[in-house]
């Protein structure tokens, strides 16, 4: 007698929502408990991989959702908030939205993280390195923003004048932030093109030239030969023809021009150049040994047989020293060896060989 009363009153149907809510709780216990063993299976046979932080990343929210649906449930089966049952689906709507947009959000998070410290560091450029952390942080705030006005709709609120606000003030802000946008694409360009990278040394055909200290979205920096930090925007960088003299590879020529006089015996001025040449190479560290020295005349100058020493070094700096010390071997061997580097020269030559009689210097006026 009492069961059947009981079982008519509202304790009944209190306790059976009571009792869904539990098991809602305890299917959420035995999830998460399948799921943090899901997650350390994968971490054990794939180590460093990304299965298991997604597992962990969906953890939450997964827990979260059946937590919330068993409370639906179990708010549906209580018969004094019939009246509410409106207000009720709207927050379920709400709260799945959210918990949806969360795991996206830590889902989108983990998979860059996992990229830029694994992938990343084993590509060629850093552009993916610097551009996914920029991604990762829109992604996020694109995410949520998207999740708010699904969170609007479905509390009966019209989205279309809050699409048609932002479509009008996100037209005033690209045209306010205009040439920081230039500079922001530019920069992806820049970035994404792998042909300037920290380390190198460039040369713009209008501007200056120094090594690159850092590739941003907006700028590049170039520390100059003066020891001065140059900081140039990435649309002037993305116009100008650079010089990367660090592309294609560090190595760079190294070409030292002269002349010796005509009575030179040439063939002897080419051997002894060579020899020179092949010293520096053996003796100097900034030189490239592997490179064979090249000599060649190119030229009847007006005091002097042109000819140019060609060699490699390492890198630029290695350029300026490899250059001095040739320059400093071929002038003190040319001295040994009585070869004359001219100074300018013009022969006179008269008519009958006719000599003009010596013309005495002139002297101050007397001053009276």
């Amino acid at each position: 007698m009492w069961w059947e009363n009981f079982r008519d009153s509202n304790y009944y149907q209190l306790a059976i929502s009571f009792g869904v809510f539990l098991i809602a709780v305890l299917i959420g216990l035995v999830a998460f408990i399948a799921m943090r063993f899901t997650a350390n299976r994968l971490r054990s046979r794939t180590p460093g991989g990304i299965g298991a932080l997604v597992v962990y990343s969906l953890r939450a929210p997964a827990i979260a959702f059946i937590v919330f649906l068993g409370a639906l449930i179990a708010l549906r089966a209580v018969p004094d908030l019939s009246g509410w049952q409106d207000d009720v689906t709207k927050t379920w709507n709400v709260i799945v939205i959210l918990l949806v947009a969360r795991a996206i959000s830590s889902t989108s998070r983990v998979t860059i993280t996992w990229y830029i410290d694994t992938i990343a560091p084993r590509t060629r450029t850093n552009f993916d390195d610097q551009a996914l952390r920029l991604v990762r942080r829109v992604l996020r705030v694109f995410i949520y923003g998207i999740a708010a006005l699904l969170v609007v709709d479905a509390l009966g609120q019209s989205i279309s004048p809050i699409l048609g606000g932002l479509g009008i003030s996100g037209l005033a802000v690209a045209l306010a932030l205009q040439p920081t946008l230039t500079n922001f694409f530019a920069g992806t360009y820049v970035m994404s093109d792998g042909a300037i990278r920290p380390g190198d040394y460039i040369e713009l055909n209008s501007g200056p030239a120094g090594y690159v200290i850092d590739v941003g979205w907006r700028t590049t920096k170039i520390r100059t030969w003066w020891n001065t930090l140059v900081i140039i925007p990435n649309g002037v960088m993305a116009d100008s023809t650079i010089t990367n003299y660090q592309g294609p590879d560090p190595a760079i020529n190294v070409v030292v021009s002269g002349g010796v006089s005509y009575s030179s015996d040439l063939a002897r001025v080419e051997e002894v150049s060579l020899e020179v040449s092949r010293q520096v190479i053996a003796d100097n560290d900034e030189a490239v040994k592997a490179m064979t020295p090249w000599f060649g005349f190119d030229a009847f100058g007006d005091s002097n047989v042109s000819f140019w020493i060609f060699l490699q070094a390492k890198d630029r700096i290695g350029g300026f020293v490899v250059t001095s010390d040739l320059i400093k071997r071929i002038h003190a061997r040319f001295l040994a060896e009585g070869i004359e580097i001219n100074y300018p020269v013009r022969k006179l030559i008269f008519e009958n060989d006719q000599r003009p009689e010596t013309v005495p210097p002139r002297t101050s006026p007397e001053i009276k």
